[in-house]
């Protein structure tokens, strides 16, 4: 039953993190479901390993649309 449910189950699709430094530089590339917990890890479109021990390009972040606060509020009324 379980692989059943498993197979219907909708997979969340990869995300793609990288681990930055004090000074912007890459220390580690990570690709999970849930972005990793800690300080230092921002989402990235893609992983390439030539950013390693190199300054993050600042094309490679996704960009994070937050609703502002007046769109939380209406929604929650």
């Amino acid at each position: 039953m379980f692989t059943l449910r498993s197979l219907l189950a909708p997979k969340r699709p990869m995300r793609s993190f990288a681990l930055l430094d004090a000074q912007g530089i890459c220390t580690a590339l990570r690709q999970s479901a849930q972005a990793p917990q800690g300080p230092g890890w921002v989402e990235v479109q893609q992983s390439c390993s030539s950013w390693l021990n190199r300054p993050l390009p600042a094309s490679a972040r996704t960009i994070q649309i937050k609703p502002c606060m007046h769109a939380r509020q209406t929604l929650a009324a």
